[in-house]
């Protein structure tokens, strides 16, 4: 490929890459023992804001994958990083779960239903009528538009669900407001994670199942990109892509004998 310089830290995506829902991918317990053994600096990324670092943990231990809280980076946690340096000690209505209002409340932000700096969308299974129309009406009235991910839909085991993007397109037609959302594309949500580990974009690995959040946001951040074929995205449809990842595997099972030259 056209890139081939050695990893030195990996970024990897986790649905489609480690596990669908709740069941592993083959090889990737061993992918992430690996991560471990080789002693590089890695964090599992992932957009769906539902869910706390600790919740992740223990769902991946569920499915046979062993890995540290602070080895995981939620588009929760990138979004609540972003508000509290452009606003520190601000304000924020929130439409979203746990993980994303635990990570506002750990950033210092007060949240609110009364005129707040921000309006924050995230991910939930538990929309509500009164809550996008709050949502618009303070918008409407002047707060920042943020959304954690631009994702239309989620996974659940009987099929997809509406998720940030979808909700985020009705405020935006509503108010004729366009978010800024943190999450995968957006190269921050990797450079951030690049701050927390101490590493930098030259010798970072970004692994992920998608083309267009995953690989896009790993070659605007600088990063070496792998593109897993465990995931989203089909060996036919790469070539669709004006852009291509440094590699293209089967899954992470794949790339284990690299893993093992770096623990070396």
């Amino acid at each position: 490929m056209a890139n081939e310089r050695p990893a030195r830290a990996w970024l990897c995506d986790m649905d489609g890459v480690l596990v669908h829902e709740t069941e592993p991918i083959p090889g990737a317990a061993d992918f992430v023992a690996a991560l471990r053994r080789a002693g590089d600096p890695f964090l599992l990324l992932t957009n769906n804001s539902i869910f706390t670092p600790r919740d992740l943990r223990a769902r991946l231990a569920r499915s046979g994958i062993e890995v540290a809280e602070e080895h995981i980076w939620t588009s929760a946690l990138a979004t609540a990083e972003f508000v509290a340096r452009q606003k520190p000690g601000g304000s924020a209505y929130v439409v979203g779960e746990a993980g994303l209002t635990t990570a506002l409340y750990e950033a210092g932000y007060v949240l609110t239903d009364g005129e707040p700096d921000y309006v924050i969308l995230g991910e939930t299974r538990t929309y509500s009528f009164e809550a996008i129309t709050k949502a618009i009406r303070f918008v409407l009235a002047g707060s920042r538009f943020i959304a954690t991910n631009p994702d239309p839909t989620g996974p659940s085991p009987s099929g997809p669900l509406p998720a940030t993007g979808a909700v985020t397109a009705l405020v935006t037609a509503a108010t004729k407001r366009h978010p800024y959302v943190v999450g995968k594309p957006n190269p921050m949500m990797m450079r951030y994670g690049l701050n927390r580990i101490g590493a930098h974009s030259e010798g970072t690995t970004m692994v992920g199942d998608r083309m267009d959040t995953d690989v896009i946001g790993g070659i605007e951040a600088g990063l070496r990109t792998v593109l897993v074929l465990s995931g989203s995205t089909a060996a036919d449809e790469v070539e669709s892509f004006p852009y291509r990842p440094d590699r293209i595997v089967d899954s992470a099972a794949d790339l284990l004998d690299e893993l093992a030259a770096d623990a070396e």
